[in-house]
């Protein structure tokens, strides 16, 4: 009898979304994978075909599959023998994957590390200890990572809040050696109960001296601390129904007491139209985003990479993983972007990852990504299950793949005829200013530290590469050219890759 009930329930649940879904206004689409994330319907790895021909790399790189048949892959970390630990979240499982000691690109093995969790999220490693993050929890466990074995785990720090519409729980350890956590909203955008909700908190490794370190963050899944400067930047997802383009996921630097916003304001202090009207001073209070990744993409994981294992063209930059939009009219998100920094924070974001998304076939949501002892680059995938290696250099990936064009050639602005004055004019500037004894190391003299000028068109447009030509990095003189001289030079250092 009590099955024949929640059999009736579960018919009624169905026809009352497809109900909602039927009925939902013109002007709030609902698009993408939804079913299947709301039912944890799961898909194939890419084909071979899908992998070669439709998942984009920058030139230079190469992607393979570590691993497949991952359920619900989450967040990551990679141990001190090169392994990689996933939590996957609807099975309640933290899982191991081998390192690759045979060579081929590929996980040697896998093996489960703890199961029977509540929705386990946010992975940790400090102090010979496994964190984990459930919904209403955090737990640890004492973690041989030599060895791959794993004691009876403990309790951290209950009386997180459960579930909600923001059901993860994101942990990391700062350089201050404190254990972070993110606790995200239970509703789209509300007034919240409980004060963990929309906030961060910080504290000891024990758990204890617990304080709330920043509020107004609506759903900060993803954070990572810029290992030069030590700030910390977390991906925040914004709101929805407002419409396609409106307003942007964020990214934050987050400081410690400080309000960022939600749900009063978004898009750096616009007052929303739910709960921020009245509000003003609270609004003018708070933190404006460093940077907007665009409306609905659904920003999660946050990856500074390596300094001493930083692939060129990409030091100093950060990775983030777009889960994609559910309700845009046209999809956004589904990729994995590079932030570029300097001394002051972010400038601009690329594709790094694409090809998830085609023609609304959607066929993999990236979540998180780490870093690899030698470099290699992880990212994981929910919708396939799927954790893919990314290889540079002489990074050995299942299956390797050069894409020499997956990046647009920023020159195709120019015509020509354009294109060939620009370079000519260029050729001689570059000549003129003795430029090749620092970048040409046939051209050096005996002593000079080559700086290479490669991946030139992954980083730069020609109005980018201008201006970093008018003031440029130390110890580079800046050349006594004009405007037109300095974009004339800038086409031709892009044209010489």
């Amino acid at each position: 009898m009590f099955k024949k009930i929640l059999g009736g329930i579960f018919v009624l649940l169905v026809f009352a979304v497809f109900g909602v879904w039927m009925l939902w206004p013109d002007d709030l689409a609902v698009k993408g994978p939804v079913w299947d994330f709301l039912t944890g319907k799961q898909i194939a790895a890419p084909s071979d075909e899908q992998l070669s021909h439709r998942l984009k790399v920058p030139e230079g790189f190469r992607i393979g599959i570590f691993a497949e048949n991952v359920p619900h892959a989450r967040m990551m970390r990679t141990t001190k023998r090169g392994d990689v630990i996933v939590s996957s979240i609807r099975e309640g499982n933290v899982i191991l994957l081998h390192a690759d000691d045979n060579g081929d690109g590929a996980s040697d093995g896998r093996s489960i590390l703890l199961s029977g969790l509540d929705s386990p999220h946010g992975l940790a490693l400090k102090g010979g200890f496994l964190y984990v993050a459930e919904t209403h929890q955090i737990i640890r466990a004492k973690f041989n990572a030599e060895t791959r074995t794993i004691e009876e785990s403990e309790l951290v720090f209950g009386g997180l809040p459960p579930g909600g519409n923001h059901r993860t729980r994101t942990i990391g350890f700062g350089p201050d050696g404190l254990l972070y956590v993110t606790i995200g909203s239970s509703c789209n955008v509300c007034i919240e109960d409980h004060p963990y909700r929309a906030a961060m908190l910080r504290m000891e490794p024990d758990g204890t001296d617990m304080m709330i370190y920043a509020t107004g963050l609506r759903n900060t899944v993803g954070f990572d601390w810029n290992p030069k400067t030590g700030k910390l930047y977390g991906t925040d997802n914004g709101r929805d129904l407002l419409g396609d383009d409106i307003p942007h996921c964020e990214l934050n630097q987050i400081e410690q007491g400080k309000f960022y916003g939600w749900p009063l304001t978004f898009d750096n202090k616009a007052v929303d139209p739910d709960y921020g009207t009245g509000k003003e001073a609270e609004i003018l209070a708070s933190e404006e985003m460093v940077l907007g990744l665009g409306a609905h993409v659904a920003p999660l994981g946050i990856k500074f990479l390596d300094p001493l294992q930083t692939p060129p063209g990409y030091e100093g930059a950060a990775l983030v993983a777009l889960h994609g939009s559910w309700n845009r009219s046209i999809l956004s998100g589904y990729k994995v972007v590079s932030i570029h920094y300097n001394d002051d924070g972010p400038l601009r974001q690329q594709d790094f990852l694409g090809g998830f998304e085609k023609d609304e076939d959607v066929i993999g949501r990236p979540v998180d990504i780490v870093q690899g002892l030698d470099g290699a680059i992880y990212i994981s995938d929910d919708y396939s299950g799927t954790i893919y290696r990314i290889g540079w250099g002489d990074i050995v990936v299942a299956s390797p793949i050069e894409n020499s064009k997956q990046m647009n050639d920023p020159l195709t602005s120019l015509s020509e005829i354009e294109r060939a004055a620009f370079i000519a004019e260029g050729a001689d500037l570059y000549s003129a200013n003795e430029c090749a004894a620092c970048h040409d190391p046939l051209m050096a003299p005996l002593g000079v530290q080559v700086k290479r000028l490669s991946n030139l068109k992954e980083r730069y447009d020609i109005e980018a590469l201008a201006k970093l030509l008018e003031v440029p990095p130390g110890p580079m003189p800046r050349p006594d050219i004009t405007r037109e001289e300095r974009k004339a030079l800038a086409v031709y250092l892009l044209s010489k890759e």
